[in-house]
């Protein structure tokens, strides 16, 4: 079955085994209606999610106190994906970008995404070392069913950069 990362665990919250996550769907309610999440192979029932935004506290059954909460930072929540919300029309889980050609109306090929950070305005990343911000008027088509991306080769320009690494 397929999964999907919902949140990355950024730090223990307390002494009783809560968790602060970084929420990577459509912010806090969108995990309120996840159930069970996945830390690699193992499953954690969702006991209680609250916040708003793209942070939120999560309980987790079986993380008891502060030291197991600690085992989890920095680790993926992954949940089934017929266990995460629908989607509204235009918006995608970030696992559905990620290997998707990036090409401009004219069809110049820009490379490949290879990880989206989500943000107010979402980050692209492509194999070419390029990173462009997801702006008004950048993305003019999302076909994820052909893997590809369409964007407007001048917005593209404006809001591209290379990335070093």
């Amino acid at each position: 079955m397929e999964k999907l990362t919902v949140a990355t665990v950024l730090k223990p919250q307390g002494i009783r085994g809560e968790i602060k996550v970084k929420v990577r769907l459509d912010g806090a309610d969108a995990l309120k209606g996840v159930k069970k999440v996945f830390v690699g192979d193992t499953p954690y029932r969702v006991m209680n999610v609250r916040g708003s935004g793209d942070t939120a506290f999560m309980v987790l059954g079986g993380i008891a106190d502060r030291n197991a909460a600690e085992a989890l930072r920095g680790k993926e929540l992954e949940a089934l994906r017929s266990d995460c919300p629908a989607l509204p029309e235009g918006r995608y889980y970030i696992a559905d970008l990620v290997g998707c050609k990036v090409t401009s109306l004219d069809g110049s090929v820009f490379g490949e995404v290879t990880s989206v950070s989500p943000a107010k305005t979402d980050v692209f990343y492509l194999s070419s070392g390029l990173c462009f911000a997801a702006a008004d008027g950048v993305i003019t088509a999302v076909d994820i069913q052909n893997k590809s991306i369409t964007v407007d080769p001048v917005r593209f320009g404006e809001v591209s950069m290379e990335v070093s690494g």
